[in-house]
């Protein structure tokens, strides 16, 4: 599938000097920002860096990295209070294995309800940001979790534009993506050679420390129409 790489996701961990620069010289268009984690943690950098990221016309998303603690709705609920979306916010569900506290992942069954809400709230599906065998329902992350079953074509999670995290040279569509494909591809994260999907690392780019870095499926033009469409496609 054709795309451009000009997607980058960062957390407070990644240091910022000049969104200008990311625009300017680094090609990149849009950035996508953790904003929420759980029901109950925001990321303290994320008001300040969507106003930094907009005043040099970056497109702008936010993500939230879902958790078991709390139910879906509240979830949802929580993230859309701290992300206040606007028409052209590209919004985005991080679900996959919680590594660092593996029992505190989300299961489906909240994933569902997560997004269920945000669209009861917004008119739209967020993105659905996952790897290729956590969607399967294969084994997946250091602590080798689960989701018990695969991501069938009747959850409402597979009517979510899809937003793959594989390193490999050529990505996996998971199953219920198929007649689909991805919208978008993470093919490296944190500059680091051991999560790039091309063996090498990739370009830095210029006004942050480190980013994970995304291909998007068309071209630049196509970019700008799903985006100002709040991540819907048209």
């Amino acid at each position: 599938m054709a795309g451009i790489d000009a997607v980058i996701d960062i957390s407070h961990n990644v240091t910022v000097s000049d969104f200008n620069a990311v625009r300017r010289n680094g090609n990149i268009l849009g950035v996508i920002h953790k904003s929420t984690e759980g029901g109950d943690w925001v990321d303290p950098s994320y008001a300040v860096r969507r106003h930094q990221a907009e005043a040099a016309g970056l497109l702008w998303g936010a993500y939230h990295f879902g958790t078991r603690q709390y139910s879906g709705e509240r979830q949802a609920a929580a993230f859309l209070a701290a992300v206040r979306p606007g028409p052209n916010t590209v919004l985005a569900l991080d679900f996959e294995p919680n590594d660092h506290n593996p029992r505190n992942t989300m299961t489906l069954a909240q994933a569902e309800q997560f997004v269920r809400t945000v669209q009861q709230a917004t008119g739209r599906l967020p993105l659905l940001y996952t790897h290729p065998n956590w969607a399967n329902g294969g084994r997946t992350g250091r602590a080798r979790l689960s989701l018990g079953k695969p991501i069938d074509a009747g959850s409402i999670l597979a009517r979510c534009e899809l937003w793959l995290a594989d390193y490999r040279e050529q990505p996996e569509t998971p199953m219920a993506w198929q007649g689909r494909g991805w919208r978008m591809w993470q093919y490296a994260g944190d500059d680091t050679e051991d999560k790039a999907a091309y063996g090498t690392v990739p370009k830095s780019i210029p006004g942050v420390s480190h980013s994970d870095r995304n291909i998007f499926a068309g071209d630049a033009n196509a970019l700008y129409r799903f985006w100002k469409s709040g991540g819907v496609s048209v």
